[in-house]
């Protein structure tokens, strides 16, 4: 990927091309690199440099070879919906971790749909139930015990996990990912972190 970050609409394409934009110091925040792009857009390019990394790990984990397409996407969202970013939350990470969680989810769907379709051209097929199949198709993908685990989560606790997990958020930022209350977070990830561990160790005794 390009260190800059390109919206897909061809005018700020063309903008940001334009200038070298170098990445805002350490110093300055998030919050403080979006309000300048509401004058100068192509200042977002600051946001691209300090969170594709992440973003883009994160979406390859849970998506598989689509996932830069969605962390691309993720940028392409947080540019236009960037009015809507809470200037009191420094970092754009929870933010940008919130959207790129609902469009794998999004994604997952799509791949449901698909499957429902074609259970109607095949009614023998049977017919899962829209979360037990999101959850079935990223299980497969990620493989192993591990998946076996996770696959007995509910969905929001498998996503509070995960993003705590492999996103590597704190619980206050998971609340602010996925609009939760914070009491809510620390529920869900102590139920599917036991529940994990409970599987785990099972499958560990019985190799014994």
């Amino acid at each position: 990927m390009e260190s800059a970050f390109v919206h897909p609409l061809p005018a700020i394409r063309a903008q940001a091309r334009s200038r070298l934009v170098m990445p805002p110091g350490p110093q300055v925040t998030d919050a403080a690199v979006i309000k300048r792009s509401f004058v100068e857009p192509e200042s977002f390019s600051g946001i691209f440099d300090r969170h594709w990394d992440r973003i883009a790990a994160y979406c390859r984990s849970r998506a598989g070879d689509v996932g830069e397409d969605i962390a691309a996407e993720v940028f392409g969202i947080a540019f236009d919906d960037r009015h809507g970013f809470r200037a009191s939350h420094e970092s754009a990470a929870p933010w940008l971790f919130g959207i790129a969680a609902n469009l794998i989810r999004r994604h997952y769907r799509g791949l449901e749909r698909a499957g429902r379709a074609t259970r109607r051209l095949v009614p023998d097929l049977v017919s899962d139930d829209t979360d037990a199949t999101i959850t079935r198709i990223e299980a497969e993908l990620l493989g192993g015990e591990l998946a076996v685990a996770l696959e007995g989560l509910r969905p929001d606790d498998r996503e509070t996990l995960l993003l705590h997990a492999w996103a590597e958020l704190s619980h206050e930022e998971i609340a602010i990912a996925t609009d939760t209350p914070l009491g809510t977070v620390k529920s869900r990830l102590n139920r599917s972190r036991n529940l994990v561990r409970g599987h785990l160790d099972a499958k560990r005794k019985e190799s014994r």
